[in-house]
């Protein structure tokens, strides 16, 4: 048994009768719909936020329908975010398997991405879960509102450690943070429990995405050489952002310029990589990445032990210690 399927044994039940759940809550009678759907559901992926749902729920309570509801709202519209991001960033793979928009074309993956995040709206108002909605919508928003800032300064090319930290807690943070605020409250937990929640979510969803900027940076794969993909796309992340600052103004501009040249070129991104292991971003990101964890576990010490406690700090650890 793998450590995932460790962590999700408290919630394995549920998580099963999920599955025909979430299937139905995408279905169309448009054909194309039915198809490109189908196919969204043989490649998902790890499902982390639907279990993130379900054990913050069962941490606070017992969980039903309404929890099911909030996991179901929350996997359409990270599905949804994620079919968007591949055509705004022209990627034509996720997961190992082709995109939407490699396979359909960008039309059709921004209404698919629409129809998604729709379903999710739908979702919550048929159901009466009104507060569930609110919490998802304001994700959005700060989702949206975050990358459109990374957009912006990534043409400036001028993202300081702060701006960063702002980025990713608007892109990647607030969702998980309302997976673990709706879990919480579809459960009727107190003020003071949904808060705990909220903390531990927004801290792990920065370790996360920590985690995922080390990527472009670690050798991987058979020829154990960097990814490199954000570098390619001249986005300014953690581990160089903390090179370049301790760097001179000669080499900061020599090294922006290897990076604006990495797309065509595989040996400016080999150069960006080792500029920023020889000025110690790695490392440095990876404290950061251990301070967020840190925090996130914290979080969940007003808890009693239980399963659910336990599943959740694991799923922590998991989330700093995985490979892809």
């Amino acid at each position: 048994m793998s450590k995932l399927d460790t962590i999700k044994e408290p919630v394995a039940k549920e998580l099963k009768e999920f599955e025909p759940f979430f299937r139905n809550a995408m279905k169309s009678n448009v054909p194309l719909l039915s198809v490109i759907t189908n196919y969204i559901l043989r490649t998902k992926g790890k499902q982390l936020r639907p279990l993130l749902v379900y054990l913050s729920a069962g941490l606070n309570g017992e969980i039903g329908n309404s929890t099911k509801i909030a996991a179901a709202m929350i996997e359409l519209l990270h599905t949804a975010t994620l079919v968007h991001d591949d055509v705004v960033d022209e990627a034509y793979e996720r997961r190992g398997f082709l995109s939407i928009n490699a396979l359909w074309r960008s039309k059709a993956a921004v209404l698919v991405g629409d129809f998604l995040l729709s379903k999710g709206l739908l979702l919550a108002i048929e159901s009466n879960e009104f507060e569930l909605l609110r919490n998802m919508s304001e994700a959005v928003k700060k989702m949206s509102e975050g990358e459109l800032l990374q957009i912006e300064r990534s043409r400036k090319m001028d993202i300081d450690e702060d701006i960063y930290y702002q980025i990713i807690s608007m892109k990647t943070a607030i969702l998980l943070s309302s997976c673990t605020i709706n879990g919480a409250f579809s459960v009727g937990a107190s003020p003071e429990n949904i808060e705990r929640m909220r903390e531990f979510g927004f801290n792990l969803g920065m370790a996360f995405q920590i985690r995922d900027d080390l990527f472009d940076y670690k050798s991987k794969g058979i020829l154990g050489k960097p990814t490199g993909n954000d570098i390619r796309e001249k986005k300014l992340t953690l581990p160089l952002i903390y090179a370049l600052s301790k760097a001179d103004s000669s080499t900061r501009r020599e090294i922006r310029t290897l990076v604006r040249k990495s797309k065509k070129d595989s040996k400016a991104v080999e150069k960006v990589v080792e500029f920023a292991n020889s000025k110690g971003g790695i490392e440095y990101t990876e404290q950061k990445m251990n301070f967020y964890h840190k925090k996130a576990v914290d979080a969940l010490m007003g808890y009693p032990k239980s399963s659910y406690r336990d599943a959740l700090e694991s799923l922590a650890d998991y989330i700093v210690e995985r490979n892809s």
